[in-house]
């Protein structure tokens, strides 16, 4: 799908020069895959502090419960 974009020139050699790559075409994808990754990554930290917590429960416990494959242990 071909698209046509006003970039800037500065940003985009300047994304060129860290990024090691040799096409435009590259840096803007890996610009993008970065961009997704940080907007996904916020989302999951902006969700920390949101889940209950149970004080009483005992991981240990649980742990000792099942086996290497998380299988009960009967």
């Amino acid at each position: 799908m071909a698209t046509n974009l006003a970039i800037d020139p500065e940003l985009l050699d300047r994304a060129l020069s860290v990024s090691g790559v040799r096409t435009k075409k590259e840096a803007v994808t890996i610009a993008l895959r970065e961009f997704i990754a940080r907007r996904e990554q916020a989302r999951i930290v902006e969700s920390f502090g949101t889940l209950d917590w149970d004080d009483d429960y005992d991981y240990k416990a649980d742990r000792r419960s099942r086996d290497l494959d998380g299988e009960p242990v009967e």
